[in-house]
């Protein structure tokens, strides 16, 4: 139970990548970190790509002024909705500017890349988004998983493990 007293916010929205958004919320559950889902709409069940659903306990605007230990970002086709908001984008930053543990997998990338926070870091991504995330000023790496500092990094479900191990890490040193 290394993780026994953290609380971790993760983002939900329509078209989520189903096992990137339910397997890391299971580990770090087994590890016994409060996980708290964010939408849109608070009581909301929104559906992952492949049909399975999540319910978020809060929207984004009560998100905003409460504290949580790390964030994750799911992938799939959500973190094209998600950025559109500015309290999501307003949380990414501060998470960001308070060295807060922030995981993203695939496509979660664009979230960070619309929060404006990626220069200078060392991130992966799926390929599809490589040049987005090259051109938001990060030095992209094909790796499984990337740490650099708060920000850990994957690229796609097979990828899984790695990333929640890394994730796993460095939130249990914070």
């Amino acid at each position: 139970m290394k993780l026994k007293s953290k609380k971790v916010l993760a983002f939900v929205h329509t078209d989520f990548e189903d096992l990137e958004l339910w397997y890391p919320i299971y580990r770090l559950r087994e590890e016994g970190a409060e996980v708290v889902l964010a939408g849109e709409k608070k009581g909301e069940t929104y559906i992952g790509k492949y049909g399975v659903p999540a319910t978020s306990d809060m929207d984004f605007a009560e998100a905003v002024g409460m504290e949580f230990d790390a964030l994750l970002v799911p992938g799939g086709w959500a973190p094209d909705k998600l950025r559109r908001f500015d309290e999501v984008l307003t949380i990414t930053k501060r998470m960001d500017q308070e060295k807060k543990v922030i995981g993203e997998i695939c496509h979660a990338g664009w979230v960070l890349i619309s929060a404006d926070i990626l220069k200078g870091k060392k991130v992966t991504s799926t390929p599809g988004i490589k040049h987005d995330m090259i051109n938001a000023g990060a030095t992209w790496l094909d790796e499984p998983s990337v740490v650099d500092g708060h920000l850990i990094s994957a690229r796609r479900p097979p990828d899984l493990p790695d990333y929640m191990r890394d994730f796993i890490k460095v939130l249990s040193e914070q």
